[in-house]
């Protein structure tokens, strides 16, 4: 499978006499008895693991142009010789000018991590003039723990912190123990932090043992023991964890660097201004059905309006070789439009003619004119023109060659567009185009971009309101741009497939057939749960990707799905609901102390549980009446999700007679037939609140 382009450069200095080096052969000569003893290689496959780059510095000063293109610098354990077997060649002192590019390079933005080790005095290197520049020094310790310790008393199990949170990330998430090989203690300045300290049993007790800070944009943390991140140890515990956790905490930066887009020259030519501009005008003129009220508008005014627009898009053509026959036919539609006087438009052999899915390259762009109405948006049947991008990178392309076979799915991104996609629409959908019969259903669009875009500022603003224990990833996907729209670019490809495969009823859950609303939930929450599931095999077969499409779809269903939109029949709301509900119920997540804690070991498991218990109702759907089966699911989404107390549905209220067609009983269903709960109504106004205090408020302008 094709790898992701990264995340974030981790650069690890070994320029200083280090004890420890990434290059496995290098540890070899080393420690050629016990290479382990020498060798950060597993720390740095766990960082490549997860779409981080890893590279060394061999020689040289490390100055500014050493730290060039990196976002993490690793110093791990530097050694007079006498002391340590270490990396030939370097001095493990650093100089002045060294430590001044280091300091600079945090303020800037970068990741440090210090390694450093008990007697901390003995080794020679100067570590302490470059830690004491954010408020920390490492002491001169050899911590023992007769009570707190694994197999001798020189090897201290921390006590951790019970709560890790800096700026709203949890940084020992996932790690519930972590042992300190002759480890050495820590003094701290106020805005230091820690996360780990001895305990009260040990011969220096309640001291630091890992500590974090913020400088300047950077972010900062030091260790006492540079032993539990080797190979020989960093499996044991959760090393890794603390060890992935870390570097992706100090790592920040990076992740909020905005996605590099190919370039749109389309955007910046006058055809595309005049095809806006136009555009904009027309759909003011436009009833709701597409066609424009002649007594109300003057038709050479509007004939001269339908050739500009034509003529910017023959002029636009030329950038768009692949679309020829589109746009050629939307000119067509064009003209048959005028040629009706401006009745309702059909722009059915355009629409037979626009095919994304034939041309999924990643970068590649389209220009899109067509009368159409917006999901989530207006329901009016007006024109819009947009230009869209279509990322396909090769690791997707690989996915749905190999494993989610989707001939229609599209990602798109939304480069430019008219006033009608200033709205919540985030999809390009065949039949939302007006078309005379039945419109051609070839491609389905999602703007990951926007979706993203939502992901990011929802979750992150109820993450920080709820006080979540955020993992570092997951925090690193709400601070990036590139990283959840690949995250949407995988979960959407699964969740489109997943409507037409698996157990299926005999009436399958689709949204042209009129049912209860919360048939449609279920479809739609069976498809990311199924998302979900796959994404968890794909991590554990090395797609690093995916385990950002766990978290976005547990943030999306838990925080924005159940307050977006209205509350008439809100489908995708109740399928929110009803996770939170049911991983609540099973102690997946905990509401606590105004605090909202997600148990990040078992959270996977619970997922799984409730995909089941709907596919345990899809299986036996094909032995019920369509009565029964609506009414089954009733029941499954009200074990979690109690239903309104007028409702006619629930369970032991339920009386409608079996009949061949219960599509009138559906009229019994309310608007809101599972309210929000007291928790969903308090978060929706608190979000509300926040997104005022985020937003700025326009400048005042003179009279």
């Amino acid at each position: 499978m094709s790898q992701r382009q990264s995340n974030a450069r981790v650069l690890f200095d070994e320029a200083h006499g280090e004890a420890w080096t990434v290059r496995a052969q290098l540890a070899r000569t080393m420690q050629p008895s016990h290479p382990e003893d020498s060798s950060y290689a597993l720390a740095a496959a766990a960082l490549t693991a997860r779409d981080l780059d890893v590279a060394v510095h061999e020689t040289g000063p490390l100055d500014a142009a050493a730290l060039g293109g990196a976002d993490v610098l690793v110093i791990a354990h530097p050694s007079d010789p006498a002391w340590e077997r270490v990396v030939p060649g370097g001095t493990p002192r650093l100089s002045t000018g060294e430590i001044d590019a280091v300091v600079a390079f945090v303020a800037a933005g970068g990741g440090l991590i210090v390694l450093g080790e008990s007697e901390q005095d003995k080794y020679g290197n100067n570590l302490n003039e470059l830690a004491g520049r954010f408020g920390i020094h490492i002491d001169n310790e050899n911590v023992s723990d007769y009570e707190h310790h694994r197999r001798a008393p020189h090897w201290i199990l921390g006590d951790l912190t019970a709560s890790a949170s800096v700026d709203g990330v949890d940084l020992l998430a996932q790690v519930r123990e972590a042992c300190f090989y002759r480890a050495t203690t820590l003094s701290l300045s106020e805005d230091s932090r820690v996360l780990a300290r001895t305990h009260a049993s040990a011969s220096t007790p309640g001291a630091p043992l890992v500590a974090v800070t913020g400088y300047g944009a950077g972010r900062v943390a030091v260790l006492g023991d540079s032993d539990l991140f080797g190979d020989d140890c960093i499996g044991a515990l959760d090393h890794e964890q603390l060890w992935v956790n870390l570097v992706h905490w100090v790592a920040a930066h990076a992740f909020r660097r905005a996605a590099v887009d190919p370039p749109a020259p389309a955007r910046d030519t006058p055809h595309w201004a005049t095809l806006k501009r136009e555009v904009d005008a027309l759909r003011l003129q436009q009833r709701a059905d597409g066609s424009v009220d002649l007594e109300l508008h003057d038709a050479p005014e509007l004939r001269v309006r339908v050739a500009a627009i034509a003529g910017a898009v023959e002029g636009l053509a030329p950038l768009f070789p692949h679309q020829a026959e589109y746009l050629e036919a939307v000119v067509g539609d064009l003209g048959r439009w005028v040629a009706s006087e401006f009745a309702r438009p059909d722009f059915g052999p355009s629409l037979e003619l626009f095919r994304p899915d034939r041309h999924r390259e990643d970068g590649i762009q389209h220009l899109v004119v067509f009368p159409m109405y917006k999901q989530n948006g207006s329901r009016e049947q007006v024109f819009e023109a947009l230009l869209i991008g279509v990322p396909w990178p090769s690791w997707l392309a690989d996915l749905e060659r190999s494993r989610f076979d989707n001939a229609t799915f599209v990602p798109v991104t939304l480069v430019d567009h008219t006033a009608g996609y200033e709205s919540d629409c985030a999809v390009l959908f065949p039949e939302t185009v007006s078309v005379a019969g039945t419109p051609a259903n070839h491609f389905g669009g999602i703007f990951c971009d926007r979706e993203a875009s939502r992901l990011r500022a929802t979750s992150s603003s109820a993450a920080h309101l709820l006080r979540l224990n955020l993992p570092p990833d997951a925090a690193a996907l709400l601070g990036s741009e590139q990283l959840s729209r690949d995250a949407y670019e995988l979960w959407d490809l699964v969740h489109d497939r997943t409507h037409s495969h698996g157990d299926l009823p005999f009436d399958p859950f689709m949204i042209r057939q009129r049912m209860p609303f919360w048939m449609y939930a279920l479809e739609e929450l069976r498809c990311d749960l199924t998302a979900f599931s796959e994404s968890v095999a794909l991590e554990r077969e090395g797609l690093s990707i995916a385990r950002h499409v766990q978290y976005a779809i547990l943030f999306d269903r838990l925080f924005r799905f159940p307050i977006a939109g209205t509350r008439v029949r809100n489908y995708d709301g109740l399928g929110g609901q009803l996770l939170f509900g049911f991983l609540h119920a099973t102690r997946r997540l905990h509401w606590t102390d105004n605090r909202l804690t997600i148990e990040w070991h078992e959270v996977a498991a619970g997922v799984l549980e409730l995909r089941e218990r709907i596919e345990a109702l899809y299986r036996a759907g094909i032995s019920r009446t369509k009565l029964q089966h609506w009414g089954a699911a009733h029941d499954l989404v009200a074990e979690f999700v109690p239903p309104a107390s007028s409702s006619r549905w629930t369970a032991g209220v339920r009386t409608f007679p079996e009949a061949l067609d219960p599509r009138p009983y559906i009229d019994e269903v309310l608007d809101d037939e599972f309210p929000l709960s007291l928790f969903y109504v308090s978060l929706q106004a608190r979000l509300a609140a926040d997104a005022e205090v985020r937003t700025p408020a326009p400048a005042a302008v003179a009279a």
